[in-house]
């Protein structure tokens, strides 16, 4: 063969191989609670979806959306489909804890990186490839304990989920309140379908705490908070940052008034001063959300899903750098080494700076406290 044939072969080969690289696009499965009693946790993020760009680190992106109706075990078929059947590049999901949780060992033995779209409490066996894109549950109940002091809370009780997310937040109260001088009267769970929980709330007003913690999410979230109004409790109510979504204040109408709950900054962004890098992301991206559905309050379960598509654009620019092609293990691998390279995102819910050792990547600056006032998230005076 010829030296001026094999020169021209070569860059043929070379050519097909550019133009192979580049018509691969980087595949990002997202499975979503966007049906069935807890749709309204996970619908924000199917709309935000809606409103992606279409490329992840200057690279062409397909998102492939599914839904798991809040199932852990339809979360499951979700994500083993995800990676046999679709070979994506990364997972995002699921939209509860319990069904975020269910996909760990999916992500881990799959060598794909999982961006877990509620709070879960990753175990350092576990922390390889997944990645926890809300606020720690850590983060947040430490910023409900910190105005529980303010406000000369002595006593408080706590109702929540009998299931992962509620006992995220019961085994993290239940250690910090003690350590600020608060003590914890009572425990009381409940299903999030339960058509009633009166028999718990009548234990806790029993007690007579000062405050009450209910640990749940969305609109299973007003049921407590009603009976406790319903039967006299006029203490104070706290919620998790699960609640700050127009569906709670819809079904809670002027029942959760002066519900007390933290939040990322998105909620308040109007009101962030501007030096905050939080604020201009968080009002570029309510600009898109709001062209595309309309006005009103957007909810920061959309601004989590934001959050992940720009945590992945930073971190598949670098993980195509290397040269390594998406749809491949050595793909996904750079990703995850990417997305734990220490390097700060600028979110709306916070600044995110994963590393191999921390997998959850926010700080302070990821939370603010809100209330209930006039039917609307206000931010409480005392930040």
């Amino acid at each position: 063969m010829s030296r001026k044939l094999l020169v021209l072969l070569t860059g043929l080969m070379m050519s097909v191989s550019s133009v192979s690289f580049a018509q691969t696009p980087v595949k990002i499965g997202l499975t979503g609670t966007f049906t069935g009693p807890n749709a309204s946790n996970g619908l924000p993020y199917r709309h935000a979806a809606d409103v992606f760009p279409p490329t992840l680190g200057g690279h062409p992106v397909e998102w492939i959306l599914l839904d798991d109706g809040g199932d852990a075990t339809t979360a499951m078929k979700n994500a083993r489909r995800f990676v046999d059947v679709d070979k994506v590049d990364a997972i995002v999901g699921s939209t509860s804890s319990p069904t975020a949780m269910t996909l760990f060992d999916i992500a881990n033995g799959s060598k794909t990186a999982q961006l877990a779209m509620s709070p879960v409490a990753i175990s350092p066996e576990k922390r390889a490839f997944v990645f926890n894109v809300p606020q720690p549950v850590s983060l947040m109940s430490a910023a409900i304990v910190d105005d529980m002091v303010k406000q000369g809370v002595k006593t408080a009780a706590f109702i929540g989920y009998a299931d992962g997310w509620g006992d995220l937040n019961w085994n993290i109260f239940k250690e910090m309140a003690p350590k600020a001088g608060i003590e914890i009267l009572a425990e009381e769970r409940y299903n999030r379908t339960d058509p009633s929980v009166i028999a718990q709330v009548l234990k806790v007003i029993a007690q007579d705490p000062d405050a009450v913690f209910i640990g749940a999410s969305t609109t299973p979230a007003v049921l407590p908070h009603a009976t406790l109004r319903d039967q006299g409790y006029d203490g104070l109510v706290y919620q998790t940052h699960g609640t700050v979504a127009q569906a709670f204040l819809d079904a809670g109408g002027k029942a959760v008034e002066g519900a007390r709950m933290p939040t990322g900054p998105m909620v308040a962004a109007n009101e962030l001063p501007d030096s905050n890098p939080i604020k201009q992301v968080s009002l570029d991206f309510v600009k898109k959300y709001q062209a595309k559905w309309g006005d009103g309050p957007v909810s920061p379960f959309a601004g989590y899903a934001w959050d992940a598509m720009l945590i992945l654009d930073a971190a598949a620019k670098k993980a195509l750098a290397t040269g390594a092609k998406p749809g491949t293990e050595d793909f996904r691998v750079a990703l995850r080494d990417a997305l734990q390279s220490g390097d700060e995102v600028v979110g709306t819910n916070g600044v995110y700076r994963f590393t191999a050792e921390d997998h959850y990547g926010l700080d302070e600056r990821a939370r603010v406290m809100i209330t209930v006032k006039d039917g609307k998230f206000r931010l409480l005076e005392s930040n």
